[in-house]
């Protein structure tokens, strides 16, 4: 292989891995904003979101939670931090909320948010197998905690070759 040949092909596999990291940001601001909107909104309106979903059986304990959820794991999976994590505890909030609530296949708008569910967990689970990519807080800091272990290593092994300069 002459050396223009292995130039292209790194330069197709870079940027191949740059639009993998941009669309797993953008699929990960798509996903998470629905959470953060919908969490902003019962946080800012919570009297009346918390005599709704009492209505419907929901104490005010899992009220809360859900709140919580909603914007925790919204931002991490948004931000990148412990974006796996983030994104298994939405999917199974989405498939919970659709077995729990959405099971009235008779009308049309309940058919239609349990599909929404059911798709959106799934998108949860495979942004929880693929992780965030470079293009978020969590590749930083493994980035940032390599680096100093590096660094650790190089201090030890400076430390170590002065040790024996100085023992002879």
């Amino acid at each position: 292989m002459i050396l223009n040949e292995r130039a292209a092909k790194l330069h197709a596999l870079a940027t191949k891995l740059y639009v993998r990291d941009l669309t797993l940001l953008v699929g990960r601001l798509l996903m998470s904003f629905i959470f953060l909107h919908e969490g902003v909104t019962l946080a800012t309106h919570f009297d009346g979101a918390a005599k709704a979903v009492a209505a419907q059986g929901v104490g005010l304990p899992l009220f809360v939670a859900t709140i919580a959820l909603q914007l925790g794991a919204g931002l991490s999976v948004a931000t990148g931090v412990l974006t796996r994590l983030g994104a298994i505890g939405l999917g199974l909030f989405c498939l919970a909320t659709a077995t729990l609530f959405h099971t009235n296949f008779a009308s049309q708008s309940e058919l239609l948010n349990f599909e929404k569910d059911l798709a959106i967990a799934g998108g949860m689970f495979v942004l929880a197998v693929a992780g965030a990519g470079r293009i978020s807080l969590d590749w930083l800091l493994a980035c940032t905690l390599q680096q100093r272990q590096r660094d650790r290593e190089t201090v030890a092994s400076l430390l170590a070759v002065e040790n024996q300069f100085s023992q002879r």
